[in-house]
């Protein structure tokens, strides 16, 4: 009898219990889900103009494009002017302390980029930047 008793405890010891490794586990996917960033792309493929005097700029959060053919993209849907403002508003409740970030092609009309830049401005982003390429 005394063999059968050692016997059982040596096979409970041999157990491993994985629980907490997995709450750890669960604990870390959150963590990491929470704190990443996504890249945005505005859904067009843009030609920049180049600038001397560009600045990196990181973590906008509002990305809208001007393509070259004048039309407004923003989360790859295609936008009129006249609902700029709405969708960047929608944008804004997501992230309130999110800057903008228009990237305008070179062959789109400048009117157009300083009226969707007064649009961005006007949902009460101050921080708006245009995208250029470095020279």
């Amino acid at each position: 009898m005394a063999r059968r008793n050692i016997s059982q405890t040596a096979e409970s010891d041999e157990d491993v219990n994985v629980t907490p490794l997995l709450d750890i586990v669960f604990i870390m996917l959150i963590f990491f889900i929470v704190t990443s960033t996504f890249v945005k792309e505005p859904g067009v493929e843009i030609e920049r103009p180049g600038a001397v005097s560009a600045t990196e700029r990181k973590l906008a959060s509002i990305i809208v494009a001007i393509s070259s053919d004048d039309e407004i993209w923003i989360n790859k849907e295609q936008v009129a002017l006249e609902e700029v403002k709405t969708v960047v508003e929608q944008l804004r409740r997501e992230n309130p302390k999110g800057t903008a970030v228009v990237q305008a092609d070179s062959e789109s009309k400048t009117r157009l980029l300083v009226e969707v830049v007064e649009q961005i401005r006007a949902t009460g982003v101050t921080d708006v930047a245009v995208s250029t390429e470095d020279v």
